[in-house]
């Protein structure tokens, strides 16, 4: 799934978590190496290392929480794979922030209670980037790998009542092989073009919840980027698995060089 915070179709999420991460990493050793060594000057920066954590991963966070929001698909492994991934970074976060409170006022020579909760929070940290980096490299979350003419990643929010019939495209602009994800009514739909015209379906994959705009349409099959499996375009039967329910399938029609969308009654 392309990243929905990003600059010229680079993901900013990414680029921003190298700082907390590195001023984490810093933040013990600086730390210990001046209560041991008896460096004033040393445990001084690992209190602004501390400071400067938290700050860069608050920074971090947004984009994250915006790709969180838009990015990662609903009711998916991934979805839970990345609430889990936001509550351990800022938990994390907590607990640097938390260790200035074992700091002497005047000095801030770090308290044992201060070095205990900086490496707990560099501990969750880095099963947070464990999970973060699951997110990107198996879950394709923010990787935006449009295969050969499958054309720029396309996606479109419209608004419709149960019933009706609305515009998701106009018919020249899809072309075969290719799809674009339509948000409408808080439901997420694939417009796919195969070489029988334009089909619709649900846009999440029943085995792991994976997005199907997101994977590869050839020969009226859709096939889910994260573990394979393969639908139907035009019926949603299952044509490989892992999956084993089918997914759901809309009615389209064209008219007037234009792509209707039949919203289901319910």
């Amino acid at each position: 799934m392309r990243s929905t915070a990003r600059i010229k179709g680079h993901p900013i999420h990414p680029i921003l978590i190298a700082f907390p991460v590195a001023f984490g990493v810093g933040v013990p050793v600086a730390d210990l190496l001046g209560v041991l060594a008896g460096w004033p000057s040393v445990w001084t920066a690992g209190a602004y290392l501390a400071a400067a954590t938290v700050v860069a991963g608050l920074a971090a966070g947004v984009p994250g929480f915006i790709d969180y929001l838009y990015s990662v698909p609903p009711n998916s492994t991934a979805k839970t794979r990345a609430t889990w991934h936001m509550g351990v970074n800022v938990s994390a976060l907590a607990l640097f922030a938390l260790g200035w409170a074992f700091r002497d006022t005047d000095s801030l020579r770090p308290g044992t209670g201060t070095v205990i909760l900086e490496l707990v929070g560099l501990g969750l940290m880095t099963a947070g980037g464990w999970m973060g980096g699951t997110l990107v490299y198996r879950n394709q979350i923010g990787v935006d790998h449009r295969y050969a003419e499958a054309g720029k990643w396309s996606e479109r929010e419209v608004e419709g009542k149960p019933g009706e019939a609305v515009e998701v495209a106009a018919a020249d602009e899809l072309k075969v092989g290719q799809m674009k994800l339509v948000r409408v009514g808080g439901r997420r739909i694939v417009l796919a073009r195969t070489e029988d015209g334009y089909t619709a379906c649900d846009d999440r994959c029943t085995h792991r919840g994976g997005s199907l705009a997101d994977g590869v349409l050839a020969c009226g099959t859709i096939a889910c980027p994260w573990h394979g499996s393969q639908f139907d375009a035009k019926t949603g039967k299952v044509v490989a698995g892992p999956a084993k329910e089918p997914i759901r399938t809309y009615k389209v029609k064209e008219s007037a060089g234009r792509i209707l969308l039949v919203l289901p009654a319910e």
